[in-house]
């Protein structure tokens, strides 16, 4: 090994000692090709939101031309979920992201509905992350559910759409702490579908971090349906 080569081995070995990586959910060293998360707690950490691959992770029934609501995992109030959840919606983690929707592809890979739907649609599949309102994003600075639809990506090659294909045009209210009923009337007409040719025709897979009541899922599927989309499915990383 060459001299340089040497000072760069040890000064590598240097900075891994002093700042490790660590997995963001549990503090467990990690490799750089594991980036964010140890094998741990992406495949064994969280209970799995619908282990028999129903169509519905939840006890509801969809609404019309809605075929598929599906969650990887079940949300854990005051866990590691959470706390993780937070941290990509808050502290600018987008890789975080990006892992949490590779590991939505897999799972969904053994998701039989699933195939089924994208053998039906075939090459007219979209994806379509939940909007922030203009004033939020440029607060926060990114979309985390275009990042998880990104990272969703890498498993499946669905085209996501382009920001600014669908807006969300009312600045609503946290829905936390509001009734069904509070929820439903917060979110009532605050999506607008600029660019309807985008989406015609086309099985729309609305993504976001988490499914509590469906009310802003639904809301967004019904703009998007109303706008020509032939159907529409519903993919989250949490089920509250």
């Amino acid at each position: 090994m060459k001299i340089g080569s040497n000072i760069d081995f040890f000064k590598k070995g240097f900075t891994q000692l002093l700042f490790p990586q660590v997995c963001v959910c549990c503090g467990n060293e990690v490799t750089k090709q594991e980036r964010w998360l140890c094998p741990f707690c992406l495949e064994k950490r969280f209970i799995d939101a619908n282990p028999h691959n129903k169509m519905v992770s939840g006890e509801f029934i969809l609404p019309e031309r809605v075929l598929l609501q599906h969650a990887l995992w079940r949300f854990d109030k005051g866990g590691h979920l959470q706390d993780l959840l937070h941290a990509l919606k808050y502290n600018r983690l987008t890789g975080v992201g990006h892992e949490l929707g590779a590991a939505m592809g897999r799972r969904l890979d053994h998701h039989p509905g699933f195939h089924e739907l994208m053998k039906i649609y075939q090459d007219q599949v979209l994806m379509v992350p939940v909007p922030l309102h203009a004033w939020k994003l440029r607060k926060r600075g990114y979309n985390q559910a275009r990042e998880i639809a990104r990272g969703m990506q890498e498993i499946y090659d669905i085209p996501i759409a382009k920001e600014g294909a669908v807006e969300r045009i009312i600045n609503t209210k946290t829905q936390t702490g509001f009734s069904l009923v509070q929820r439903m009337e917060n979110i009532k007409n605050a999506f607008h579908v600029v660019h309807s040719n985008r989406i015609s025709d086309q099985l729309v897979l609305i993504v976001d971090d988490v499914f509590t009541t469906g009310a802003t899922s639904f809301e967004l599927s019904l703009e998007l349906l109303n706008h020509g989309a032939a159907a529409a499915g519903i993919l989250t990383l949490a089920q509250a």
